[in-house]
């Protein structure tokens, strides 16, 4: 019998790998949107929430294909920044800004704000949309706090300012099976799986 298909609206190769590993235990094949023959265009995050976008982004491309599709949405927040950048972490300095522009500004704000007081964590939301309206929502933190030198070659985004509770290493220097196993998309990912396995 055939693997019912799960889209991932996603082009990421290691995201469609971590997905594919848990959906494998319920009998899905995971696709990326292009492998499901979805076009490529833009979906606008416009969201207030790592909810919002997250749904948005997985129920846009359930509508093209009529498949079963998952989204992750996620980010920093820094909470003596207010909970930013939030939902804009990949656009904080700007909608063409990269990785060092918004390192950047983040330390920039930074200035000043004791260690003890820059506590932030990584957010992911996963959403997975059916095309019987049924929707399955999970959610993982990672705590930890910003330091204001970049440290580490691994990783990508803000990794190399985030220090994880319990560790002196930043998520740039942990090795990627380290940061697999305590990332807030390894927690939302074991979320979903809790979530999935009881629905079903």
């Amino acid at each position: 019998m055939e693997k019912q298909i799960i889209v991932v609206a996603s082009g990421n190769k290691h995201k469609i790998e971590e997905i594919q590993t848990i959906m494998d235990r319920f009998g899905y094949r995971v696709v990326s949107r292009d492998e499901a023959g979805v076009p490529d265009f833009e979906i606008k995050e416009d969201g207030k929430t790592f909810e919002e976008n997250s749904f948005k982004k997985a129920n846009e491309i359930m509508k093209l294909c009529g498949q079963i599709t998952i989204a992750d949405d996620s980010g920093l927040e820094v909470d003596a920044l207010g909970g930013a950048p939030g939902v804009y972490s990949a656009r904080f300095a700007g909608e063409e800004a990269d990785d060092a522009a918004n390192n950047k500004k983040l330390t920039a704000l930074l200035e000043g704000v004791p260690e003890e007081k820059r506590s932030a964590r990584f957010v992911s939301v996963i959403t997975l949309v059916f095309p019987n309206g049924k929707v399955i929502s999970a959610r993982g933190e990672c705590p930890g706090h910003i330091i204001t030198e970049a440290r580490g070659k691994n990783g990508f985004g803000y990794d190399p300012h985030f220090v994880p509770d319990g560790f002196i290493k930043t998520f740039a220097e942990l090795t990627l099976s380290e940061k697999n196993k305590i990332s807030h998309r390894a927690l939302a990912l074991a979320d979903l799986e809790r979530k999935f396995n009881h629905v079903e």
